[in-house]
């Protein structure tokens, strides 16, 4: 399958900082290697250690919730993929909005798919919490984030 690769070049703005690339570097690899990759051993190799505090509720805490999640979304849509369209810092949190599609024939086609803002926060360069607002796109993704946006897997809150 032809993997789509997340640019960081594209994403640098002329104002930021060298810390402030780092944050930004640090969140694509990890974006890179999970959403488009789909590599879950590396991913819980390099990220597992790490407390990780989840606050999509249908989604459990740690790097393994989200490993299983994005896993088990894989398993029914192989061609997965996420397009960082933009990316923003401020202090401690990172920011990248997303265009998310189940097929390939789907990239780039903003009919398609979800529209995506991730949050994470950084300490000491490890990603420990992330926060996330998600849009269907199309009919059929509207309907799909209902029927599984139901189960809370965490206690933490959307906030």
């Amino acid at each position: 399958m032809n993997k789509p690769h997340i640019s960081v070049a594209a994403l640098i703005k002329p104002h930021w900082s060298a810390q402030d690339r780092e944050k930004v570097e640090a969140v694509i690899a990890f974006v890179q290697l999970i959403m488009n990759d789909h590599n879950f051993d590396e991913v819980t190799k390099q990220y597992g250690q790490n407390s990780y505090k989840q606050h999509n509720r249908t989604i459990a805490d740690n790097i393994e919730g989200v490993v299983k999640a994005v896993s088990d979304l894989v398993k029914t849509a192989p061609e997965f993929s996420y397009d960082v369209k933009r990316a923003f810092v401020d202090g401690d949190y990172v920011i990248i909005h997303s265009h998310a599609t189940l097929k390939r024939k789907h990239r780039g086609d903003d009919t398609q798919g979800f529209n995506i803002i991730d949050t994470w926060r950084l300490e000491n360069g490890k990603l420990v919490e992330h926060w996330d607002a998600v849009q269907g796109l199309s009919f059929s993704m509207r309907l799909y984030s209902l029927m599984v946006g139901g189960k809370v897997r965490n206690s933490n809150g959307v906030f």
